[in-house]
């Protein structure tokens, strides 16, 4: 038994190890929302990012969450993509993203974004639960890229 022990510790340590080292290049992030299925995401600090990618980005501040929480999203449009509303569902190059909800579940109110040409260095970004605070709502907007972590992916 003592074996067994003394091997699992080597492991964790050698994870935690692992997880130092790689710090000044990847970032960790448990998910404690229902917006995305995964758990646990490893940011790529500094990837480039391109539609369809997840991408981890730090929050301005607002709402609920406090300045420079980091959410996923997925990246639904890139620069230069137009988004439309047409009947409260929200549209990026004809392919629909969602309904802009006017009140989050706790009954506070939600202005949506406006439709427009996505402007130069910004996403469009979302997640397909329909709750998901994302880019069809005023206070997040377009990401600018200023705020962009880097590449997400799930791991569990």
């Amino acid at each position: 038994m003592r074996f067994v022990l003394i091997g699992s510790c080597q492991w964790l340590a050698l994870g935690a190890f692992a997880c130092w080292a790689l710090t000044p290049w990847f970032d960790f992030s448990i998910n404690l929302t229902q917006s995305l299925p995964g758990t646990l995401y490893v940011t790529h600090i500094g990837a480039p990012v391109n539609r369809g990618d997840l991408v981890a980005f730090y929050w301005h501040g607002g709402a609920t969450y406090p300045q420079g929480v980091v959410f996923i999203k997925r990246v639904m449009g890139v620069a230069g993509d137009v988004v439309t509303v047409r009947n409260g569902v929200y549209y990026v190059n004809d392919t629909r993203i969602g309904v802009a909800k006017p009140h989050t579940r706790a009954g506070v109110p939600l202005a949506p974004a406006r439709p427009g040409v996505i402007q130069p260095d910004s996403y469009f970004v979302s997640t397909p639960h329909p709750d998901s605070l994302d880019s069809r709502y005023a206070l997040t907007g377009n990401v600018p890229r200023s705020a962009i972590q880097g590449r997400a992916y799930e791991v569990f």
